[in-house]
């Protein structure tokens, strides 16, 4: 079974330096039929104007993944990471016993437009911890990549809980199928252009529930952005 989540039925705020996007509840916004899905429990997805950003705040018990779309994000955290995070790189930090972080636009010209992905943790308590990977363009070209894991297998970050993180960049035309072990639910979000998944047309923003379909197919209807969860 797919089901659609429309990236206009999201909950939506323009503060005007930040335009975000919830798929599911977070902050002001509450929507009971859209609390999590499994272990996903956010996907927000932020456009931050020049260098506007979130201040230094804390987080606890939960594993944070950022996917940048274009621009570059500047992050500082309590365990004295100072970087940039830029598109194709997975971003990875467990917040585990507690963590305090600030995420800035790098840029004073250009917004930043990222996805903010929270999934909840195996257990509570874990030690804070921070990871970042990036991937060649050709990882991601017309493939499902594998960007964080439970064991940071195929070089991905590593995430504390039962849960695989795919990014796939597609070419006009062309095909992916993502694998669904049985037992195991899906969700895909277009972050960019627009997909068939079995027969079903998403544009960019939208997501998809899948559960119990014996096969995946992506085809990608113009060039396109899209992350796959693999979800126990």
């Amino acid at each position: 079974m797919i089901t659609l989540r429309p990236a206009e039925s999201r909950g939506h705020f323009d503060f005007g330096w930040l335009d975000t996007r919830h798929t599911f509840s977070f902050g002001e916004y509450f929507d009971p039929n859209h609390e999590q899905f499994r272990t996903l429990r956010v996907l927000n997805e932020d456009l931050v104007q020049p260098g506007k950003g979130f201040g230094t705040h804390g987080h606890r018990d939960m594993e944070i993944l950022t996917w940048v779309l274009s621009g570059a994000l500047e992050h500082r955290d309590s365990l004295g990471t100072h970087g940039l995070i830029r598109p194709g790189e997975a971003q990875a930090m467990s917040a585990g016993t507690g963590i305090r972080h600030s995420e800035f636009n790098a840029s004073a010209a250009e917004p930043v437009h990222f996805l903010q992905i929270w999934i909840l943790p195996q257990r509570q308590g874990l030690a804070p911890r921070y990871d970042q990977v990036a991937f060649e363009e050709g990882d991601l070209r017309n493939r499902f990549r594998l960007i964080a894991s439970p064991d940071g297998a195929e070089g991905s970050v590593k995430l504390c809980q039962d849960v695989k993180v795919y990014a796939a960049r597609l070419d006009a035309g062309l095909e992916a199928c993502p694998l669904l072990s049985p037992n195991r639910a899906g969700f895909l979000q277009v972050a960019k252009g627009a997909v068939t998944l079995n027969g079903r047309t998403l544009q960019a923003g939208d997501g998809a529930r899948i559960e119990g379909e014996a096969s995946l197919q992506v085809v990608a209807d113009s060039p396109s952005e899209v992350l796959f969860f693999d979800l126990a």
